[in-house]
């Protein structure tokens, strides 16, 4: 119905559209950077703050220390497994020379060669023997070790212990910290929303609606959509609680609304045609008609905005005349004659006869 009005009133319309939307939008802006600005709204609080500090630091002190002495173990243990390896691979190699040897000596049976054999079998009893100690210092290492992931598997079960005993502690401190958060938002958001709905019943018809209509649509996005992510568990039933009461609201002035309005259509339809048609509003008329109802009654035009039909089937209004100067069929409430331009007030004749 808006293609009824004139152009400048279109654009108009449009632009008012835009600067409600741009009005909401900076209050959207605004009211997030209050709300943000309110001291201790958004400070989140975390579980460390309600441990046992000088035990927790004792605790991870000693971590510190085991990661430490871990570090330092693995190195040394890196180191002593090349020792261990350089060992046996010399004691490998002195093995297998000396089989060789043993093999060569039994094959000739010299006797001047015993003294030798003697010695390198202590030389073969030393290399083992230096074999065995890397290998010990191997193991020694990973007793070490041992004793030190047991120790951080210990140290990580007190943490825990530490984190359960203040757990319950943490989570009812959230609980409040989160009421606190909602309440303050559902503080500012709510006396938004009453106040955008008595707009809505009390300033539509206001020169200012379209500044009205943007702090509506900003109370509906804060209440509504900001409000969402701060929610606790139970806010969902306060959020659907007044959507409810809104709703019910609404419906209340609507019901109320709409019996006025069949009130008063009761009331017009005891008026005359012509004083129907004298407390029509001209722009009122025209974009009625373009949208296919009677001025009057507001029902559909039988036949459409194209039909013959001259008069309201419902209740007798006169939709089309003829021109006075030309008879011209043309809309009763056009106040110049679309062929000839003559002023139609007074001049306009009843349609005789349907072509």
């Amino acid at each position: 119905m808006i293609k009824a009005l004139r152009v400048p009133e279109r654009l108009f319309a449009i632009a008012m559209w835009g600067v409600s939307l741009v009005f909401a939008s900076f209050l959207i802006g605004l009211g997030g950077k209050i709300v943000g600005d309110l001291p201790g709204v958004d400070q989140s609080i975390q579980l460390e703050q309600y441990i046992d500090a000088s035990a927790l630091r004792a605790v991870n002190a000693r971590q510190d220390t085991l990661r430490i002495d871990e570090r330092t173990r693995s190195g040394e243990r890196e180191r002593a497994e090349l020792a261990l390896r350089a060992s046996q691979n010399a004691y490998n190699a002195a093995r297998d020379g000396f089989s060789n040897w043993i093999a060569t000596r039994t094959a000739t049976t010299d006797p001047s060669q015993d003294p030798e054999v003697i010695q390198r079998t202590r030389d073969l009893d030393v290399l083992g023997v230096g074999a065995r100690d890397a290998e010990t210092a191997v193991e020694r290492i990973d007793a070490e070790l041992l004793r030190i992931r047991q120790a951080q598997s210990d140290a990580m079960l007190t943490e825990e212990a530490l984190r359960d005993a203040a757990r319950s502690t943490y989570e009812r401190a959230l609980f409040w910290h989160e009421l606190k958060i909602f309440g303050v938002r559902l503080a500012l958001t709510l006396p938004l929303l009453v106040l955008a709905g008595w707009m809505i019943a009390r300033k539509r018809r206001s020169e200012y609606w379209p500044l009205y209509r943007g702090f509506v649509l900003f109370a509906v996005f804060a209440f509504f959509v900001e409000l969402v992510p701060y929610l606790p568990s139970y806010g969902g039933y306060i959020r659907y609680g007044v959507g409810i009461l809104a709703s019910a609201i609404v419906g209340h002035y609507a019901i109320r609304a709409m019996r006025r309005y069949l009130a008063r259509r009761q009331e017009e339809a005891q008026r005359t045609e012509a004083e129907r048609r004298h407390a029509l509003g001209y722009e009122e008329a025209l974009k009625r008609m373009a949208g296919g109802v009677c001025p009057g009654c507001e029902r559909a035009i039988a036949g459409g905005v194209n039909s013959n039909s001259n008069y309201c089937v419902h209740c007798g209004m006169m939709l089309y005349d003829q021109c006075g100067a030309c008879d011209t069929r043309k809309n009763a409430f056009f106040q110049f004659c679309p062929s000839c331009g003559v002023p139609a007030t007074g001049d306009a004749v009843p349609v005789l006869t349907t072509t």
